[in-house]
């Protein structure tokens, strides 16, 4: 199932060029506090799922007709993955995060500010007025589907809900600054575009065979074989949840092939991933905040 979540954080069905408005299954309570729609779907699907069977008989919109939103737009945690295509170890020399050749067994995992995230209809905006490197990293995103402490990675794909397309944008390094506030740098609202639509597990095959791309005002600078990365989405999982405990609805960013690269206002940057989906966004500047960076 394809599920997207647009305009106000309604939630729908998509279907060709339909979305089938599946919202009135969330309590009116949500009403006040619409991000999180989708994250109650997640822990109540199997009291859902059964109501989904036939689409067809919710209130239907045209796709083209809606803004859409991330395809999770209030992850409890968003976890991100270093370093995991050994291509992409050093590429981009002094400027990398991760130092001395790690890869993500080493580095381990991150943390990503869940208010970075958006969607397919929202530009990416870069801080006003900065002359820092901000750079396009080409990922595959996992949403959760339920808790999860200490999962063995034999067992950890049963709490994948699904999958989407992620970019991971990076403010990077200069000369004097430390790694330790990778965070901060890969916060900014709107550096984690999440989407075009949530693609459920039951829907994807073998992930491992499925290829990544990203493409800057039309030229490719990115792609990859799934099944290319040193840390699994599996072993991902496993990682996490030895360390805190996974929630439904929360988002892993699982790491970024080779050819990264820079981005600046006026840019069109699309990713797509076969079976998952494809998206296009226009990179902004954003308004001038009290801090420059």
């Amino acid at each position: 199932m394809r599920l997207a979540v647009f305009d106000d954080s309604r939630v729908g069905v998509v279907r060709g060029d339909d979305i089938h408005d599946i919202t009135e299954l969330v309590p009116p309570e949500f009403d006040s506090w619409p991000e999180q729609r989708l994250n109650w779907l997640i822990r109540n699907w199997t009291r859902v799922a059964d109501r989904l069977a036939d689409p067809g008989k919710f209130p239907v919109v045209a796709a083209s007709s809606v803004v859409l939103r991330a395809a999770n737009p209030a992850p409890p945690q968003l976890f991100a993955i270093p370093a995991n295509y050994r291509a992409h170890i050093g590429e981009i020399g002094a400027m990398a995060i991760t130092k001395g050749g790690r890869t993500a067994r080493e580095a381990g995992f991150f943390l990503k500010a869940a208010g970075s995230v958006s969607g397919a209809g929202e530009p990416i905006p870069l801080p006003a007025g900065s002359a820092r490197r901000f750079d396009h990293e080409c990922e595959l995103g996992v949403i959760i589907g339920k808790q999860g402490r200490n999962v063995p990675r034999e067992r950890a794909m049963e709490y994948v809900f699904g999958f989407a397309c992620l970019i991971d944008l990076t403010m990077r390094i200069q000369p004097g600054e430390f790694e330790e506030d990778r965070s901060l740098r890969k916060s900014f609202r709107g550096f984690t575009p999440l989407g075009p639509h949530l693609v459920t597990a039951d829907e994807i095959g073998d992930l491992g065979t499925l290829t990544s791309r990203l493409s800057v005002n039309g030229e490719q600078r990115q792609g990859a074989v799934l099944g290319d990365m040193i840390v699994d989405v599996a072993e991902a999982i496993e990682l996490i949840t030895s360390v805190v405990d996974v929630q439904p609805g929360d988002v892993i960013a699982s790491g970024t092939p080779k050819g990264v690269g820079p981005l600046v206002p006026g840019d069109e940057v699309a990713i797509a991933i076969d079976e998952i989906g494809a998206m296009t966004l226009t990179v902004t500047e954003a308004a001038a905040a009290p801090r420059p960076f």
